[in-house]
């Protein structure tokens, strides 16, 4: 549980330092390469809330309950760095340095909210 609310500490702690960068001084920035910026902002922080219930679900379930919140809570952090970090390069370089990485992390991201669903229908 402490591991997953650490991570989704620090992914709001970033998703919030990345806003402020990306509101205040990527205004002169072109404005759709600006907009990309900030998408990663707002799915890192969904998913650093997201991650707030991993750490809640992975600190009520024990042993092999817990597998399903560790997923997602793999998938979710994965996915943020792939998936926001492609599209946070993208906002501020113009390219991304590893074609096809905000594809699979979307994908991750996904992965995490079904894992979500899967420890929703294991509780007892």
């Amino acid at each position: 549980m402490r591991l997953w609310l650490f991570v989704a500490g620090l992914n709001g702690l970033l998703a919030v330092m990345a806003g402020a960068y990306g509101w205040h001084w990527l205004e002169a920035a072109d404005s759709g390469l600006r907009d990309i910026f900030m998408m990663a902002v707002q799915y890192q922080m969904w998913h650093a809330l997201a991650l707030l219930a991993v750490a809640w679900l992975a600190g009520r379930e024990g042993g092999k309950g817990a597998l399903a919140p560790r997923v997602a809570g793999g998938a979710f952090t994965l996915g943020i760095v792939l998936f926001s970090g492609s599209l946070y390069a993208l906002g501020l370089g113009g390219s991304v340095p590893v074609p096809g990485a905000a594809p699979i992390g979307g994908g991750l991201l996904m992965i995490g909210w079904a894992a979500l669903m899967v420890a929703a229908l294991k509780r007892n």
